[in-house]
């Protein structure tokens, strides 16, 4: 089972403390350690950010677009071993070397029965993907769109209300559908407009670098 897998837990000032399950960490709110991993890709000098349709049999925030490629560090775990995510939810391989780190950051996020203290170790994967590339674990991900993002940091910035994304998405029955529409900020994970800011700002700079 899922919750019970162990996770190593912090204190505040991310110092280890222990090990818990991931329900036990959900539940007190505990510091525990995650990957994130965005991926961008540049086509005719224009940058594209790639995310996941997160399944609509997930327990948290089903059919809402997210980071690229997320999940839990276990507890034996280091952030190397996160790409494992990225090959299981998408089917892509890459190297940890490919990624560009962006930081440990502090993510909170408190809704209805869990409270989810992340110490996100998060990266850049810059890489022109085709959509036929991606394998998705069904159970997990249903889809896969992009959006200009340029396009997404207005949406964010409130300088538009909706953007325009482009992807594909598998059905229950496991026929793959064409996305291409408007959406707005209601169509995202609420991670909170701080956490999206300073993700937008991370990769800002990697990209002017």
């Amino acid at each position: 089972m899922m919750e019970d897998e162990q996770v190593r837990v912090f204190d505040a000032n991310r110092n280890p403390i222990g090990v818990a399950t991931r329900e036990e960490v959900h539940r007190l709110g505990l510091w525990h350690e995650s990957f994130h991993c965005w991926i961008v890709s540049r086509e005719e000098e224009i940058d594209y950010l790639y995310l996941q349709l997160r399944c609509e049999m997930k327990k948290d925030h089903p059919n809402l677009f997210d980071i690229t490629s997320a999940g839990h560090l276990l507890a034996h775990e280091s952030a190397l071993d996160g790409i494992r995510e990225i090959k299981e939810e998408l089917g892509i391989d890459v190297t940890f070397s490919e990624l560009i780190p962006l930081g440990i950051i502090n993510y909170c996020v408190n809704h209805e029965d869990l409270i989810d203290n992340e110490l996100a170790h998060t990266f850049l994967y810059k890489k022109n993907l085709a959509f036929d590339v991606f394998s998705l674990q069904e159970e997990e991900v249903s889809g896969v769109i992009k959006v200009k993002f340029t396009d997404f940091i207005d949406l964010w910035t409130g300088a538009k209300q909706n953007v325009h994304i482009k992807g594909f998405e598998i059905d229950p029955n496991g026929q793959t559908l064409g996305i291409d529409r408007m959406v707005g900020t209601n169509s995202f994970v609420p991670h909170g407009l701080s956490y999206y800011e300073t993700i937008i700002q991370l990769i800002q700079e990697k990209l002017n670098e």
